[in-house]
């Protein structure tokens, strides 16, 4: 494997679940124990009930883009390499949303309302990133 330039995930703030799981190619999210809402992006505490009980639940991994842009321009050296790149805001099919890349397409193929599903992109033996592909019809 190549060195890999760009940031990797900082797992200080509570989020190394999530990373383990997507090594293991799996798609995570919490859950709180108390009311059962589902959150993401993580947290101490419940955004419905401030319970600060929680577990890690798979997801299916599928959903459909809400909002994109592309970049044209690499706001950091370690993306110039991948100019012209999109960032997609992702509404997951359990109703919270995630920022990734749409990746296979060219830019001017993402729609709004596309369905993609997820995808891991293995960029070091350690850390795997999310990543989204448009579902074949």
């Amino acid at each position: 494997m190549s060195a890999y330039e760009k940031l990797l995930p900082d797992t200080l703030d509570g989020s190394k679940p999530f990373w383990d799981a997507c090594r293991r190619h799996e798609l995570t999210i919490q859950e709180c124990l108390e009311c059962g809402h589902r959150r993401w992006p993580i947290g101490p505490a419940c955004t419905h009930c401030l319970s600060t009980d929680f577990s890690w639940v798979g997801v299916a991994g599928t959903g459909e883009v809400w909002s994109w842009i592309t970049y044209h321009q690499a706001f950091n050296s370690a993306w110039a390499a991948d100019v012209p790149y999109n960032v997609a805001l992702i509404r997951m099919d359990e109703g919270h949303t995630m920022i990734s890349n749409i990746v296979g397409v060219t830019p001017d193929e993402i729609r709004i309302g596309q369905r993609v599903e997820v995808l891991f992109e293995d960029v070091t033996d350690e850390a795997s990133v999310p990543k989204f592909r448009p579902v074949k019809p």
